[in-house]
């Protein structure tokens, strides 16, 4: 058994595409999630810390899950506050956004129901798929005719997954219309956020009003708000199912109440500082008027720029990080042979000539 194990991972590594765990490189970030700067922001340590020396039982570990011993007072309270930002009956926390769609797509969906989702949604939701006994349809990227063209053809109840930002392409769902098309067909509207939070505000959901047309929502910590974790926003009926029906909240430890915490200051500090998604949108701009070929959204902090062919992709990361430049190349198989590229992750931080620079070598490369 450990001989084909090995001889796969042999086959990938030939190929250049063997994934190993690296220590975290001294450069210019132009591939974290770490959109805001929250992650290592200063000021955010300073309150966080401040509440861990009131508090020092923040830093006790849960005990057990949250249907155990570890529903505290305070993820309840940090739950109701999420709620009420996000303008939601209810809000469930989870330890990750991966678990998140794993509880809902598992749980929700049975043999009867069908889930229509984009192509390209994140991985966590396929994976939640097989774990439930509906059947998983794929509609193209971001193409309302084929969706519509599949949803016509179902005969039971339906879910539609989607992303507001696509963390591959770089580019939005067509959010509003994807909501109608669900409302006309009576299906159930999910859509992750985790790349939208602090880029858009308080996500896309919330920017164009479409609470009450949209039947779950994920978000996720630990990209723009710097912490961890992941919530997800639902009517109380779905929540009470959730915590009753979904094995990954049901058997999973809680977290510490430390991780609520910082969640919640996260979202204060966001609320505090609109600067920071200004000057983000700033940099954004600044990358887009380089002549820079972008398949990704203008208002996306994800810029993909597409090489294809693996070897011109890793020669050109490598330039990159020979300047100090840290970005982030998507080999095939991970995307189609042909859409291989280079992932660009812009930040508020980034400063006018670290971005001019970045793109002057891509263009000396391609």
């Amino acid at each position: 058994m450990l001989k084909k194990f090995q001889e796969t991972l042999d086959k990938r590594k030939e190929s250049g595409i063997l994934r190993t765990l690296k220590p975290q490189a001294a450069g210019i970030d132009f591939y974290s999630n770490d959109y805001l700067g929250l992650a290592g922001n200063k000021e955010i340590q300073g309150q966080l810390l401040q509440q861990v020396q009131e508090n020092p039982k923040l830093l006790s570990g849960s005990s057990g899950s949250r249907l155990i011993s570890g529903n505290s007072n305070t993820v309840n309270e940090t739950e109701h506050y999420i709620a009420e930002q996000h303008q939601y009956p209810a809000a469930l926390l989870f330890s990750s956004g991966y678990n998140a769609n794993l509880a809902l797509f598992s749980a929700l969906p049975d043999r009867h129901d069908t889930i229509i989702v984009d192509e390209q949604i994140h991985r966590s939701v396929h994976d939640a798929c097989r774990m439930s006994y509906a059947k998983k349809l794929k509609f193209r990227h971001n193409d309302l005719e084929d969706l519509e063209s599949i949803l016509k053809k179902q005969t039971g109840p339906c879910y539609i997954a989607i992303e507001s930002l696509y963390s591959m392409d770089g580019d939005l769902a067509p959010l509003q219309e994807t909501a109608v098309l669900a409302k006309k067909y009576n299906a159930a509207l999910i859509v992750d956020e985790a790349h939208a939070l602090g880029v858009f505000g308080y996500g896309l959901i919330e920017k164009f009003q479409l609470q009450n047309d949209v039947f779950a929502v994920v978000m996720t910590y630990g990209k723009a708000l710097g912490a961890h974790g992941a919530a997800i926003l639902c009517g109380e009926t779905i929540k009470s199912y959730l915590v009753n029906f979904a094995s990954p909240f049901i058997y999973t430890t809680a977290a510490q109440d430390f991780l609520w915490m910082a969640v919640k200051t996260g979202y204060e500090f966001l609320k505090q500082r609109p600067e920071l998604s200004e000057k983000l949108h700033q940099n954004i701009e600044i990358f887009r008027t380089q002549n820079i070929k972008s398949t990704s959204s203008e208002l996306s902090p994800i810029q993909a720029v597409l090489v294809p062919d693996n070897q011109p992709l890793k020669n050109l990361q490598k330039t990159l990080s020979d300047k100090g430049f840290l970005t982030y190349a998507v080999y095939s198989p991970t995307v189609k042979t042909g859409t291989e590229r280079l992932r660009i992750c812009l930040h508020s931080f980034n400063t006018k000539q670290e971005i001019i620079e970045l793109t002057e070598t891509i263009k000396t490369c391609i």
